[in-house]
């Protein structure tokens, strides 16, 4: 009962005082992008945890971003301009799994402490070339087929995945990164915003898209494997 309390003292507090919600879209934005957003003071937890149902939205502003330099930049550079955009923040979370997944054995502590280390091993260096190596491949077949708007849905994509797999999956860590978004996460506003997003993209772009979602679709159902 004194934790229901907490946290309905510490939501009325947090996030309404904020009543556009326009601050978790800045955490959002902040979080996943190297664009430069300024936020006041630091988030709170509620916030934070607010913050994951703008991840789709991130995610269409830089394939918005993409998009558009795509019509002026080769696929080398535009894979350049993605990578500075997010900061690299995708490719650190892959090279630290992959490391993790490679020394850790099976053992849970010691896959945990890998992933932790902040140096960079074989495996995940491995794991970033192979993977960028693959995005310049494929930008440049999509960029000489002309379907630009596959370069603008994968970062969407990409991110609206995040939704399912943090209202399914138990998160590993007691204190980490995804900590306030596991304890504090609104599940059901969460749901129906991934619902409204594939709604919304299927409504606009139509049958040329099913495949993309398929694609989203079993990486999240991988997540059980």
């Amino acid at each position: 009962m004194h934790r229901i309390d907490a946290y309905t003292t510490t939501h009325q507090q947090g996030l309404y005082r904020d009543k556009n919600m326009i601050r978790p879209f800045f955490i959002a934005l902040q979080f996943l992008t190297r664009l430069p957003v300024r936020i006041s003071s630091a988030p709170d937890e509620i916030s934070v945890a607010y913050s994951l149902g703008y991840y789709p939205l991130v995610g269409l502003i830089i394939g918005a971003i993409l998009t558009s330099a795509a019509w002026v930049l080769s696929a080398g550079l535009l894979l350049l301009v993605w990578v500075f955009i997010t900061g690299g923040l995708y490719l650190d979370g892959l090279a630290d799994s992959m490391d993790a997944w490679v020394g850790g054995l099976g053992d849970r502590e010691k896959t945990l402490a890998i992933m932790k280390d902040p140096y960079c091993g074989p495996a995940g260096v491995v794991s970033i070339v192979l993977l960028l190596l693959l995005k310049f491949v494929a930008l440049h077949t999509i960029m000489e087929s002309g379907n630009l708007t596959i370069i603008l849905l994968a970062p969407l994509f990409g991110r609206a995945v995040l939704l399912p797999l943090f209202l399914t999956t138990p998160y590993v860590r007691s204190n980490g990164l995804g900590t306030p978004i596991s304890s504090c996460l609104p599940r059901k506003l969460i749901l129906i915003i991934f619902i409204a997003t594939l709604a919304g993209v299927f409504f606009l772009v139509g049958i040329n898209c099913l495949w993309l979602m398929l694609m989203m679709m079993l990486f999240f159902c991988a997540h059980d494997f």
